[in-house]
Order: structure tokens, then C-alpha cells, then sequence
């Protein structure tokens, strides 16, 4: 539903200062006429208002790719794709996989493993929080090759291991309900 509240606000705001004719999809805007300095600043200040921001940069658009490459991988697929994450992502982008790393560093300041590794702790997280999956059945839907893999990094990442990251919920699930 956001990303629908998203779309439309893109295109009223370009409607507003004159561009009709645009195709607006999920992180990007595809102008099929030229547009003037003027515009491109009054399509930055607009998005900034709505609290979006305009990459007109080409190695910012294609750090945005990479990352929504990883999220949708991680976060939205059924299953974590059972490849090499450097292969999945070169194949889905296109470009050769050192290019894209060095790019992603350059632009954000750390590695495409580092993100890789954050947003899979954060769905292990997730997991941990709202699913009846036990540390095994994560690292595994991760594909991670061992629990101690999985709870070295959650740790390395949280400051807690898995197990007392869980319990923490269970405690504040009962304490709510001893209210």
C-alpha cells in the first residue's frame, strides 16, 4: 500500500510542473521528454517535501538497485536463492560483480557483504520475533552454513545472541500480560 501512496504522489507532483507523460515504477521514474534545470530542482524540492529524494547520479541509482536487489532477495523472496549472493546479483543487474562491489563501497562506505549480512540479521530478527521457526530452521532459510554462522553474526551485529534476543520477547510478552 505504501509503495502504491508513493507512486501516486510522484506522479501528481510531476503532473504539477508539467510532466504527464512519465512511467512510475518502484524506485524509478522513467521522463520521456527532456526536462529543464528548473524542473529537475522543482521535482528534488517536491520529492524532499514527501520525504523522497531524487538520484540523478548514476553510481547513486545503481547502489539503490544493488540494495533493492539484496532487500527483495532477503526480505520478499519465498526462499533465500540457493546461489553464490555475488552471482544472484550480477546476474539480476547485469554487471560484472566487481564493478558493483566497488562501486557499493565507494558510494556507501561498505561492502555489499556487510549490507548482505545486516538485512539477513534483521530478517533473523524478524523470524525470531514472529515466526514459530526455531535458530536451526532460520540459519538454514538463510542459508547460513551452521547455527554458530548465524549466531556469531547475529552477536557481532546485536551485541546479544539469538537465543537471549528471543527470550528478551518472551519476557516482555509476559510482563504485558501481567499487567
Amino acid at each position: 500500500m505504501v509503495s502504491l501512496r508513493c507512486k501516486m504522489l510522484v506522479k501528481e507532483e510531476l503532473r504539477k510542473i508539467g510532466l504527464d507523460d512519465v512511467n512510475v515504477e518502484l524506485g524509478v521514474v522513467e521522463i520521456q521528454n527532456d526536462i529543464t534545470e528548473e524542473q529537475r530542482e522543482s521535482i528534488r524540492k517536491s520529492l524532499a517535501k514527501a520525504g523522497l529524494e531524487l538520484l540523478d547520479d548514476k553510481r547513486n541509482i545503481l547502489v539503490e538497485k544493488i540494495k533493492n536487489v539484496i532487500v527483495e532477495m532477503i526480505h520478499h523472496a519465498e526462499e533465500v536463492p540457493n546461489v553464490n549472493d555475488s552471482e544472484y546479483i550480477s546476474k539480476k543487474l547485469g554487471y560484472d560483480y566487481t564493478y558493483l562491489s566497488n562501486t557499493f563501497s565507494e558510494v556507501k562506505g561498505m561492502t555489499i557483504q556487510k549490507f548482505i549480512i545486516l538485512n539477513k540479521i534483521e530478517k533473523a530478527k524478524e523470524m525470531l520475533l514472529y515466526d514459530e521457526d526455531n535458530l536451526t530452521e532460520i540459519a538454514y532459510k538463510l542459508k547460513y552454513s551452521s547455527v554458530a554462522h548465524l549466531s556469531n553474526q547475529f552477536k557481532k551485529v546485536t551485541g546479544f545472541t539469538p537465543s537471549f534476543f528471543k527470550d528478551m520477547k518472551l519476557k516482555r510478552e509476559n510482563n504485558l500480560e501481567n499487567l
